[in-house]
């Protein structure tokens, strides 16, 4: 079934490859905090000592998004529609625990259980940088718990209950180009929309953690492109020249003015690139990205593409996941005839 009248079948395969088939398609995103976030290890928020720009080469500290705290948000968010719809095996498959080994999660996001076996991710995030510099970018607060009355003393006890913790300053931009490699139609749409549905990232995500993905384009190519850091340079660069006092501000960046430096900084580094690619950025993208919102937003629509991907990722796992799959020829046989079936 083709669900996009937008892209040419020649970014996609018809079934998920073995091996790897020099197909990428790119999620050029910029992660706008909406709240106040925690991306942290061993309980301090992550940074990164990097040079401010590619023109600018004054080192400054940055905010740093491992590729973790973006892939399992995502991903989780797209087991919960598969339960949610009760698609495949997804209500048997336990996260972390027991993979099922052959839903969409599993087969395009990954999975490792010991001897039991794994899965490479098709998806590839890495981390993300923050535009503006850690000190503009972060707060400390005090937090307590307080009693049921609302103070921090009972009865002449005074409790110690206090701590301070640093927190990431809502409208911060993480810019973010997440891959995913050899997609069938399906399988784009399915890392696509968990892209779009994602809000919450970081620790503590049922109090705090809110985050907005803003696409600026998609990237098909015949290999990978600029890395995060790079991107986040060039945008510094970008906005840096275009006012300079406007990159370190003591208020927030103008959300508009990230999205169209983010627009420029991109097109600029992919005509420097020396891979064969089609850009969707703009006016392209406005049209590409209206005509997933329209297929997302319909349940039934949402529920094809769902059935559709597992589907896909059922018969990829029972072809060359699966031990029965890896030792029957007569069954790979079978199997192959039915991913055939499927898309057509």
């Amino acid at each position: 079934m083709k669900f996009l009248k937008t892209l040419d079948s020649k970014f996609f395969h018809d079934v998920i490859p073995a091996k790897p088939m020099g197909k990428y398609v790119h999620f050029i995103t910029i992660r706008v905090t909406e709240s106040y976030p925690l991306f942290q290890t061993d309980g301090e928020l992550n940074k990164a000592r990097v040079r401010a720009g590619i023109e600018n080469k004054e080192p400054i500290s940055r905010l740093a998004m491992f590729k973790r705290k973006q892939s399992t948000p995502e991903r989780l968010t797209g087991r919960e529609l598969l339960r949610n719809y009760k698609i495949g095996d997804s209500e048997k498959c336990d996260y972390n625990v027991d993979f099922s080994k052959t839903t969409p999660d599993c087969i395009l996001y990954g999975f490792a259980i010991g001897d039991s076996g794994s899965e490479k991710s098709k998806v590839v995030v890495d981390t993300a940088y923050s535009i503006t510099p850690f000190d503009d970018s972060h707060l400390n607060f005090t937090l307590n718990a307080p009693f049921e009355n609302g103070t921090m003393s009972r009865q002449g006890e005074v409790t110690s209950r206090i701590n301070s913790q640093d927190h990431i300053l809502p409208q911060v931009f993480f810019p973010s180009i997440v891959t995913l490699k050899d997609p069938t139609e399906a399988g784009f749409l399915y890392v696509f929309n968990n892209i779009l549905r994602t809000r919450h990232y970081g620790a503590q995500t049922t109090r705090t953690g809110r985050v907005r993905n803003e696409l600026v384009g998609v990237i098909f190519a015949d290999g990978e492109i600029v890395s995060n850091l790079l991107w986040t340079q060039k945008i510094y660069d970008v906005m840096s020249n275009a006012t300079p006092k406007q990159i370190n501000p003591p208020d927030p960046l103008n959300e508009d003015e990230v999205l169209e430096a983010a627009t420029q900084a991109i097109t600029a580094l992919m005509s420097q690139e020396c891979i064969s690619h089609t850009d969707f950025v703009g006016a392209s993208f406005t049209q590409l990205l209206s005509e997933v919102k329209s297929i997302t937003s319909n349940e039934t629509r949402l529920q094809e593409m769902l059935t559709q991907a597992n589907d896909e990722s059922s018969i990829y796992a029972q072809t060359w996941v699966l031990k029965s799959g890896k030792k029957d020829p007569k069954k790979d046989t079978k199997v192959n005839k039915k991913a055939a079936a499927v898309t057509e």
